[in-house]
Parts: structure tokens; C-alpha cells; sequence
């Protein structure tokens, strides 16, 4: 994704892609230091829109500039002055962005134990742009360093190992430069084709959204979607390519192929000859991008499928001979439906300057799914208190589903007297986790964004006690 630094928006002659492209600064899935990519149009009309009648559909009247970029930083930068020696670099083809992001989250009700777990990340991201270095134009090469040291409160506090209820933790354990990202993006045909390709993380562009980086859990996808090896989820990344176009003016459409690996091999993202290929994963996905009335409300309506080709094992794992039988190895398929609309404007004409209104659905294939089924539900609202206008207030439930295959094998242990596994109490079902923050931009390039989740059935059992958390989320960007 390549969306606009907070208040940099660009004036561009078309809607800019709401997924577009962008290695995610900070452990988020849309912050970049590039500004938006511009992706033409194959037909220069309106694809559902059209169904809307004139007053509703504001690309009727004309395009529109539509910067959707990350809301989860704050305006600016630490160090204007160094200002003049980033434009430069600028100008010769190089664009950086140094951010740090410390996370703080304290059990004070419920769970396992009272006590507080830090995490931070610190990331160093660059842009090349080839036609300003070497004159290959068209081309840009993205990198991404990152360092990540800390704590998970959901194993230390709560006694979930399943749900990550900080955003920063690593996948992969700690590394002191963790190769993120590098990979190669270059537009075709006019600008109506964009392809990248090299190491990168799938949940980069399929199943992301800005306002989804904007809370702790879903950054920077759906829990349901970040636990299967399949969806390679930041900062794992792995070998494949993607393909955007932009068929209409509303509509965007784009097709993946990535390789398959553990989440927790090559801890250092340097190691790519040791990884070890299960497979391959096939992901499609359709946008539709509406701006309704006047106002110009922006929604992104977007349905995606997923499938890899990995044949995975059967959750029901060890049980009794002849309790039930076990099936062969299973490939995983993903469906999602995930919306966001603007209900409100609240000054500026990008895409994130108001209020919104998200939901999700996804869906994996249960017998070979940690989680076989979530949904998710919330608002994202901007300026709701007078005089602050750039400040943020989020909240967001949360549901899982447990694989039913897995709650079968541990009822079938647990009822042979069987052990049941590592940090599991009992056959796991569900779970649901309420979290809502206030993010306040208190100096150019700092956000400071108190935190509060509360989580129900931790574990995804009864015996551990519904969870009470706060936290604090700080942002700097250099």
C-alpha cells in the first residue's frame, strides 16, 4: 500500500486504490512514506455506482482525491529539521521513515494474574524510486527493517495463547534487524496494471484496512486470518507477487500468489534458503469503492477468497482408537466480507477525514483452522470531542469460533483422561474481546492512544476469568 503521510494528502485525477500498496511502517498494514499510488482506470465510468441515483453518487459529478492512508500516527514529524535533507533525498529517488511504537498493557481484573507487559517496535522503511536513481522508470524497490523486543500480556496475564491482545508482539520472537519487506513494484499499461513482487507480507494488501491498523488486535488483519500460515501476517514475509487493476472508477479487483511457510520459521527474515515451502497460496480479491452524496462518504465494500494449497493435519489430533475417525491432510480455504463506510466528514476531502462505521466476516476451512469463524463489529470516529478535531475514538467487539475438530479431539481426550495439550483447560469453543481506544496526536509526529480491551472466556474456555486490561499505545515518528 502506498497511502499519504497524515497530512500530505496529493490531488490526484482518480480515486486512489483502498488497498493499495505499502510495506507497513510500525507494524501497521497502511502507513508508508510514499504518497498515494495512482492506479488508472481501465474504463473511465462508474461499476456499481451506476445503480446509485445521481444525488447519492458523488463520482457521478467527478473524481475525486481520496487519500485512505493510516490513521494510527500522528501529523508530521518529531524533527522538521531535518526537513530539507529529506526532501532532497527526495528529489534523487530515496524516501525513509524512522518510527518507534511502545505498547504497555496491564491485567487489572480477571485472567490469570495483576501486572503490566511492555512491547515496542522500532522500524527504518525506504522507498527507491528507480527512475530518479538508475532511469528505470516506473520501477520503485521497497525495503523494511524492524526490531521488536518484549512481553505478550495474553500469555503472561490473561492465559490466552491463541488471541494476541497486543499489536506489536512478534510472530517470530525477537530480532534485532528483522528483514520485513523487500520487494520490487512497477505500473503498466498507462498506469491501469500495478504488479509487485518479491518478499512481502500478504496481509500488506488482502483483508487490510487503515482503520482496521487503528486498533491493537486486527492490525493488520482479522485474528482469524493472522493465526493460519497461509496469510503470511506482518512482519512474516515470504516469496510471491500481486496484480492490481482498477476496472472502473469504483471498482478494484486484484489476484496473489504466495509461497507457503511456518509463521515462526526464519526468525530474522534474512534466512530465506532455510525456509521450508508447504505450499501455495492463491488469494482474489474485489473492491467496491462508493462515494455517497455531497459530503463525498467514502465505503469500501470488499469480498475475498483465499485458497492454499498446504495439506494440513487434522485438528482432531491424538485421540482413543475408535472414538472417531481422522481425516487425510486438508488444503485451507479463507472467505471474508469486510465493510467499512464514512458516516461522517469532519474537514478535509481524504478519505479518513470523519467517521466510520466496520464489520467483518471470515470464514476457514474448520477441520484445519485454529479459528474456524469470526466476526467483528465497531466504529472509528474522528473529532468527536469539541476544540480536538484531529483526535480518534475507536471501539470494537469481537467474536471467535473455536475449530469445532479441535474442541471434538480435546472432549475425546478429556473424557479418556488423556492430557489435553500446553496451557489448555479444557475443550476450547469461543471467545470475544471488546476493545476500545482514544488516540490524541499531543505534538507533531507523537500519538499518545490510551487503551482498554476487556476479553471474555480467555483460553476460549470457562475456567479462567473474564479479563479487564489498560494500556498505552505511543507512536513517534522521526
Amino acid at each position: 500500500m502506498s497511502p499519504a503521510p497524515t497530512g500530505q494528502q496529493p490531488l490526484l485525477p482518480s480515486p486512489v486504490d483502498s488497498r493499495a500498496e505499502a510495506a507497513p511502517a510500525a507494524g501497521t498494514a497502511a502507513k508508508h512514506v510514499s504518497v498515494s499510488t495512482r492506479l488508472n482506470t481501465i474504463f473511465r465510468t462508474e461499476g456499481l455506482s451506476i445503480l446509485l441515483t445521481n444525488r447519492e453518487d458523488a463520482l457521478r459529478v467527478r473524481d475525486l482525491s481520496a487519500g485512505y492512508y493510516a490513521s494510527s500516527e500522528a501529523p508530521g514529524h518529531i524533527l522538521p529539521e531535518i526537513s530539507d535533507f529529506r526532501a532532497r533525498l527526495q528529489r534523487r529517488g530515496v524516501t525513509f521513515q524512522f518510527t518507534y511504537k511502545g505498547e504497555s498493557m496491564a491485567d487489572v481484573g480477571g485472567g490469570i494474574s495483576r501486572g503490566m507487559d511492555y512491547v515496542h517496535e522500532l522500524t527504518l522503511q525506504t522507498q527507491f524510486d528507480l527512475g530518479k536513481l538508475v532511469g528505470l522508470d516506473g520501477w520503485t524497490i521497497h525495503t523494511l527493517l524492524m526490531e521488536r523486543v518484549g512481553r505478550e500480556v495474553s500469555h503472561d496475564r490473561v492465559g490466552d495463547y491463541n488471541i494476541s491482545l497486543m499489536e506489536v508482539y512478534s510472530l517470530s520472537g525477537h530480532s534485532v534487524a528483522h528483514l520485513t519487506d523487500m520487494y520490487a513494484q512497477k505500473s503498466f499499461l498507462r498506469n491501469t496494471v500495478d504488479l509487485a513482487f518479491g518478499r512481502m507480507a500478504l496481509t500488506h494488501v488482502f483483508a487490510t484496512s487503515p482503520l482496521l491498523c487503528s486498533f491493537m488486535m486486527t492490525c493488520s488483519a482479522p485474528v482469524a486470518i493472522k493465526l493460519d500460515a497461509g496469510f503470511s501476517v506482518y512482519p512474516k514475509a515470504t516469496w510471491g507477487g500481486r496484480v492490481r487493476l482498477r476496472p472502473t472508477r469504483d471498482t478494484i479487483v486484484q489476484v496473489g500468489a504466495y509461497s507457503v511457510s511456518p509463521l515462526n520459521e526464519d526468525i530474522s527474515g534474512w534466512a530465506w534458503a532455510g525456509e521450508k515451502s508447504t505450499g501455495l497460496m492463491l488469494p482474489v480479491e474485489f473492491t467496491w469503492q462508493p462515494f455517497f452524496g455531497r459530503r463525498k462518504l467514502a465505503g469500501h465494500y470488499v469480498l475475498g477468497f483465499a485458497h492454499d494449497t498446504t495439506r494440513y493435519g487434522d485438528n482432531i489430533g491424538s485421540v482413543p482408537v475408535g472414538t472417531a475417525r481422522t481425516h487425510a491432510g486438508e488444503a485451507r480455504d479463507t472467505f471474508y466480507l469486510e465493510a467499512d463506510q464514512m458516516l461522517y466528514r469532519k474537514g478535509g476531502a481524504n478519505q479518513m477525514a470523519g467517521g466510520y462505521v466496520l464489520g467483518g466476516y471470515i470464514h476457514n476451512t474448520p477441520d484445519v483452522s485454529v479459528i474456524s469463524d469470526e466476526f467483528y463489529i465497531g466504529s472509528s470516529l474522528l473529532g468527536i470531542i469539541p476544540h480536538r478535531p484531529h483526535d480518534r475514538f475507536g471501539v470494537m467487539y469481537s467474536y471467535y469460533r473455536m475449530s469445532p475438530r479441535t474442541e471434538l479431539g480435546q472432549r475425546l481426550r478429556m473424557d479418556a483422561g488423556m492430557p489435553l495439550g500446553a496451557h489448555v483447560n479444557g475443550p476450547q469453543t469461543h471467545a470475544a474481546v471488546l476493545e476500545a481506544y482514544y488516540g490524541v496526536p499531543v505534538y507533531p509526529g507523537i500519538l499518545v492512544q490510551p487503551e482498554f480491551e476487556y476479553m471474555m472466556r480467555p483460553d476460549e474456555t470457562s475456567h479462567i476469568p473474564n479479563a479487564e486490561l489498560v494500556g498505552l499505545k505511543v507512536i513517534g515518528t522521526l
